[in-house]
């Protein structure tokens, strides 16, 4: 049975401290890209807050936040914080 992780919930503005640097084997959610933008849009028009679940490498990580933009490699949160879209696993409304 595979090992069921807890992410770590962390600020925000915690993030800028993180590093993406190691390679880290996990399944993207499927959908992955369309909840991005569907999270970017409503955050630009509504404010509206997601979870985000993603490997720094420290480990699992979730942050409540806004996306502010989605781009091909990274996505930027409110604050001008960038997470690679590589090491994102899923992305919830809250």
């Amino acid at each position: 049975m595979p090992e069921v992780l807890n992410p770590v919930l962390i600020e925000k503005e915690s993030i800028t401290t993180l590093s993406f640097k190691k390679m880290i084997q996990f399944e993207q959610h499927p959908a992955l890209m369309s909840k991005l933008r569907d999270a970017t849009r409503l955050g630009n028009i509504d404010k509206f807050k997601c979870e985000i679940e993603f490997y720094s490498d420290s480990g699992l990580k979730t942050v409540q936040t806004t996306v502010w933009a989605t781009g091909k490699s990274f996505i930027c949160l409110k604050g001008g914080i960038w997470i690679p879209i590589s090491k994102i696993v899923d992305i919830r409304m809250i």
